[in-house]
Formats: C-alpha cells, structure tokens, sequence
C-alpha cells in the first residue's frame, strides 16, 4: 500500500524530530546521512578487520544460549535523548526486555480495538541509539495500511535501565518486544513482521536469526561488526580483545541461521550493498531462505518513507 503525499511528507518532517544522534550516528556499516557531519577518525581499531568474515555454521539462536557477552565499561547508550511520553496515535507500554525480563522497557504501541478477526503486526526497531516521537511517526503508516506496529526501546536508552551493549543484549530485548507483541489481544501470531532501520535493522537480522517472523525487511542494516566498531570504538563496551565478541555481533556470520523471507532495503544516496552484504546474501540462499535486495530513492535517513511502503507490499507478499 503506497503511502500518500501527506504521509510522505509527514513522514520526512518527522526526521526533524529525530534524537540527534540518529542523524549523525548512522549505524548501517557505516553510511552517513548526506547531510551530518562524519564523525572524526578514531585512529586504527583495536582490532583486524577481516577480509572475508568467518561463517558460523552453529544456528545463531543455539550460539546465543551459550554465549554471554563481556562487557568492561558499563553505562547507558551513547546517545542522549529525554525520557519517552505520549504519542499520537499510540499508546506507552512497558514491557519486559532482556531475556530474563528483569529490565522493564517503554515500547509505543499503535491504537487499535482487538477482534475476533486477528490482524498481522510489525515489530520495528528504530535507528541511533535512543528513540524519539520522529521515529513513531515514520513507522505510523503501517497502522494505516492495518497493522498493529509496536516501536520498542531498549535499555539505556532514553533514560532507562540497564547498560547498552552495542547490538548483543539489544537483541535480546528486540525478541523480548517480539514476544510481547506477539500475545496482545487481537495479534495473529502467525503473522509476525520484523524491520528496522539503520541499528535497528542490524538488530533485525540478528532477531531473526534467532527466532521465526513471518518475514522481516532490514533498512541500512549493517552485517559486520568490525565495521561499525572499527568506526565507532568509542561505542565499544565489551572486550574487543575476544573474537567472538564480534562475530556475535555480526549477522554475516550466521547467514545459514536466517529464519524467514528477507528483503534488504538502502537508499541510492547511501554507501552501496558490498562485498560483506553479498557475502551475507551468498550464505542465506545457501540454507534455502529468500532473500533479495534492493536499492530506493534517499539517502541514510531519507529513505525510511518509502522503505515502510515497500515493506508493506513485501509483507503482503508473505500473507499479511
């Protein structure tokens, strides 16, 4: 279902609203927004940076009961942003993140009136490292296609519990937010959809990796975690010293664990697919699973609007 002229723009306004961070901070292995200023280099990562990552043939979500990340600096996420009210069109929940549930997260859930007639929902994870109204109203377009559409946060964020990790236990709370999601009356569980954009959409390939969505569209995600924290080192707060810590971290390594449908979306302003997301491509379709990707109008963070519509008619491919 194409969104409007007014949902467009509104959708692009709504950038404006963004945590500033998310501007700047464009996660995606890495690409920047044309218009934010390039962080300065760090200086060499503290870490090689492999040419061709290694493949993982243990299923991700198996791996990820035996592994626990190692975190040597503790504190909230690196980006700034006020605590999380009301939105339009949506109501404020907690729900429990991690994989314990023993952090209690603000997540936004679209207005809807629960039925007998079940509804597909999309689970979407925002870009940057905090959440903001901006992000809500990009994602509200699916509520008007017939989703309910939850937008969780995650911890550290916005002046929440518990200590920002950098894509490991960020996941964990993306699958909390799945299974809270997945029990609201008049959810239909069997029609589950996953996207994210930028950080969000890493942490959508990791998600599902780990677990089965009806299908899921990952918006500038990125694949290697040697990238981005080769770039952003001072995000870093696990020991970096430990090469599983990265390879957990990096969905290019788990290609074969790839649960579902996946359309990979970046804008045409943006660093194209390389090397590692072909790699990733190579690896999924190796197990079976489809996957395509695709190129849209925009740059970093111009290209959410018109990446939900194309998610839209993705999942209505996939029987939402």
């Amino acid at each position: 279902m194409p969104l409007s002229r007014r949902q467009m723009l509104s959708a692009l306004a709504a950038g404006a609203l963004l945590p500033a961070a998310a501007g700047a901070q464009t996660a995606a292995e890495p690409s920047l927004p044309a218009a934010a200023t390039p962080r300065p280099p760090a200086g060499p990562p503290p870490f090689d940076i492999p040419d061709i990552p290694p493949i993982e043939t243990e299923d991700y979500a198996e791996a990820r009961r035996r592994f626990s990340t190692h975190l040597v600096k503790f504190g909230p996420s690196p980006e700034v942003s006020p605590p999380l009210g009301e939105v339009p069109g949506g109501k404020r929940v907690r729900y429990p993140g991690g994989p314990d549930g023993s952090i209690e997260l603000i997540a936004w859930v679209s207005d809807y009136e629960p039925s007998a007639k079940l509804k597909p929902a999309v689970l979407f994870l925002h870009g940057g490292n905090a959440t903001g109204e901006g992000h809500w109203q990009l994602v509200r377009p699916y509520a008007e296609a017939g989703f309910i559409v939850m937008l969780p946060s995650f911890r550290g964020e916005n002046g929440q519990a518990g200590n920002y990790s950098g894509f490991y236990d960020e996941t964990s709370d993306a699958l909390a937010a799945a299974a809270y999601l997945e029990k609201l009356p008049g959810v239909d569980s069997q029609r589950l959809f996953l996207a994210g954009h930028s950080n969000g959409g890493t942490l959508s390939l990791l998600s599902a990796m780990t677990r089965h969505f009806r299908a899921a569209v990952p918006i500038s995600a990125g694949v290697s975690a040697w990238r981005y924290f080769g770039r952003y080192e001072k995000e870093i707060r696990f020991d970096a010293a430990d090469p599983r810590e990265l390879v957990m971290r990096s969905s290019v390594c788990f290609g074969r664990s790839l649960k579902c449908p996946t359309l990979l979306l970046r804008g045409s302003e943006e660093r194209p697919f390389d090397a590692n997301d072909q790699l990733l491509i190579e690896r999924v379709r190796s197990a079976g699973v489809s996957i395509d990707h695709r190129l849209l109008p925009g740059n970093h963070n111009g290209v959410v609007p018109g990446a939900v519509a194309e998610s839209i008619r993705f999942f209505r491919t996939h029987g939402a």
